[in-house]
């Protein structure tokens, strides 16, 4: 095993069945063979547009999906159902909405003590009690909200009661799932400096999901752009924002806003032409390519795989 990476996902697959008719189910290729490996420590961006499957392998990873395919492995060993609740600890989440993701009829303490009370981390009430304050103050909570509902809080500080209840377990792994994209833009950066600040003192890694580029770029030591169940680019945040290879990362990066009136003139925006394919009826050979421009014969008949094209800049098309 490579020791050097903390989190390894190959061929990752996570399919659902769909009805289709009287008695027939067809698959939907959420996730379709995905691989990618994160560095303790290390931030991993992983972005694309609604629907291409990104929560999906963050859920599948995490096995609150059984798995179609593929492998995880954390700390070189293989995640199965049989040592998953062993690895909860290692390994938690932050949901996207934190509106429907705390239970309204437990107070602040209850919600971050859960993980606590769950996996049996403390001998004394006195000890949980100054965990969770503890806990409430790494996220910039006060302590008298700790009796007070999940109703009685904004969004970011929702936010904020999700993340000290995923940090409760000291896990060294979190899943972050479009963990902004709630928020107002004006909290959004609070959090994500947030994330940052615990980083630096936690070592923690992330997977941060999310469709804001910009957010990303800021946050991410690696990015991977994501279409339709598979990952079509995989670089350095600032190679891939410098460099982009893949048509679809060139598109979506010349739709990032610019706050320099000059730039943005000269500046040539990137409309992607025809629709997104169904991923129940899914085009042959590379999925991209009914909206690609440089799509070729090639294209429509095998579907390219991520190679690297040198500095650790890995890509799946056949044209560039």
């Amino acid at each position: 095993m490579n020791s050097e990476y903390l989190v390894e996902v190959q061929d990752l697959k996570q399919y659902f069945p769909v009805k289709t008719g009287f008695m027939k189910n067809t698959y939907l290729k959420a996730v379709d063979g995905v691989s990618f490996a994160i560095r303790p420590g290390e931030t991993l961006g992983l972005v694309g547009e609604s629907g291409c499957g990104k929560t999906t392998v963050g859920r599948t990873l995490l096995r609150l999906y059984e798995p179609t395919g593929g492998k995880v492995l954390f700390n070189g060993e293989e995640v199965t159902n049989k040592n998953i609740t062993a690895l909860r600890k290692e390994m938690q989440m932050v949901f996207q909405d934190p509106y429907s993701s705390l239970d309204p009829r437990m107070t602040v303490e209850d919600i971050i003590g859960e993980p606590l009370d769950v996996h049996k981390l403390y001998t004394t009430k006195a000890e949980r009690r100054d965990k969770i304050l503890h806990l409430m103050e790494l996220v910039g909570l006060n302590a008298e909200h700790a009796t007070r509902y999940a109703h009685e809080f904004s969004g970011g500080q929702r936010q904020r009661i999700g993340i000290a209840r995923a940090l409760a377990v000291d896990p060294k792994f979190i899943v972050c799932d479009e963990p902004v994209s709630a928020l107002d833009v004006s909290i959004q950066a609070q959090v994500v400096n947030m994330f940052e600040d615990l980083q630096e003192k936690l070592g923690v890694t992330y997977l941060f999901i999310a469709h804001d580029l910009l957010i990303v770029r800021h946050i991410s030591n690696r990015i991977a752009v994501m279409y339709l169940g598979k990952i079509v680019e995989i670089a350095d945040a600032d190679e891939l924002n410098d460099y982009p290879q893949h048509p679809y990362t060139v598109s979506l990066l010349s739709a990032v806003p610019i706050p320099d009136p000059n730039i943005t003139r000269q500046r040539k925006r990137i409309i992607l032409e025809g629709d997104v394919p169904s991923p129940l009826r899914m085009p042959t050979g590379c999925a991209f390519r009914s909206r690609c421009r440089y799509a070729t014969e090639k294209c429509a008949k095998e579907c390219p795989k991520l190679e690297d094209r040198g500095n650790g800049h890995f890509v799946a098309c056949w044209n560039k």
